[in-house]
């Protein structure tokens, strides 16, 4: 029977977990997230955050900036809530508008490396790569560690197994990879330049998809009881797909995430867990 990785149930649980920490707390842990322009999907990922972040007990800051800031307003900004001490962790909504998406790697730099909750800043990022397995008290990647959180949530030995990860970007293809290297997983990093990328993800005991193409992975596509990780999120007008198709792979695999209820909720988990650990180094 096909054992559906249900990110939803860890979040809920999750969210009473940090709760109950922070009650104790002698100041709420701070989140801040920017948004610049009026991009819907992004508007919907901020929402959700925040409604998380609320329910937790954080004092949480949603920052709308108009489309057309500059690039030096938006380092004004960045540069309050840097010095902000109610702020113990910053998010920017990615992704930015054009004419900001140049200054990326500064961005991403001039944020306080402490409140850097989703691990962009390259000293976190430094740290990331030198981290030794199960290191807690540094920041990883939201979407990375919500994929590592998930398998292990669901008692799923990574350690040995053949792991194919599809997609190369810094924010999660990368950092997907270097942790499962972590717990001792043999990977493959595969993208679009690959060479007969099916043949890779037929070895695959771990398959995990992070390319934004919609039902690319077909049962063909699979081996017979994998784990499948969908990371994948594309839209039509009506309803949201992963990048695996989820209803012809289902028979075939030992596991696999759904989208909408995956991975996403994971993401979320992770930076709420992060927020806690920006505070408690803050502290």
């Amino acid at each position: 029977m096909t054992i559906i990785l249900d990110g939803k149930k860890i979040l809920d649980k999750t969210i009473e977990k940090v709760k109950n920490k922070v009650v104790n707390l002698s100041k709420k842990p701070g989140l801040a997230v920017i948004l610049v322009g009026d991009d819907k999907p992004s508007k919907i990922y901020v929402k959700n955050k925040i409604i998380v972040s609320d329910k937790i007990g954080f004092f949480s800051k949603k920052i709308l900036l108009p489309e057309k800031t500059t690039k030096e307003e938006f380092f004004n900004y960045l540069d309050n809530l840097n010095k902000d001490p109610n702020i113990h962790g910053i998010i920017i909504q990615y992704p930015l508008p054009d004419h900001l998406l140049p200054f990326t790697y500064q961005i991403n730099e001039f944020i306080n490396p402490l409140k850097d909750v989703d691990c962009f800043n390259p000293i976190n990022v430094g740290k990331m790569f030198l981290a030794k397995q199960n290191d807690e008290n540094i920041f990883f990647p939201c979407t990375a560690k919500g994929v590592i959180k998930i398998l292990k949530e669901y008692k799923i030995d990574i350690q040995g197994k053949k792991a194919v990860v599809i997609g190369r970007n810094n924010f999660i293809g990368k950092p997907i990879f270097h942790m499962l290297i972590n717990e001792d997983a043999t990977v493959t990093l595969a993208h679009s330049k690959t060479k007969d990328l099916f043949s890779l993800t037929k070895e695959a005991d771990i398959l995990i998809v992070a390319v934004g193409k919609k039902n690319l992975i077909k049962k063909e596509a699979v081996k017979k009881g994998a784990i499948v990780i969908d990371v994948g999120i594309n839209r039509d007008e009506k309803k949201l797909y992963g990048d695996v198709d989820y209803n012809d792979v289902f028979e075939k695999v030992k596991a696999i995430t759904p989208v909408p209820g995956g991975i996403g909720p994971m993401t979320i988990v992770s930076l709420m867990e992060n927020v806690l650990l920006a505070y408690e180094l803050q502290n």
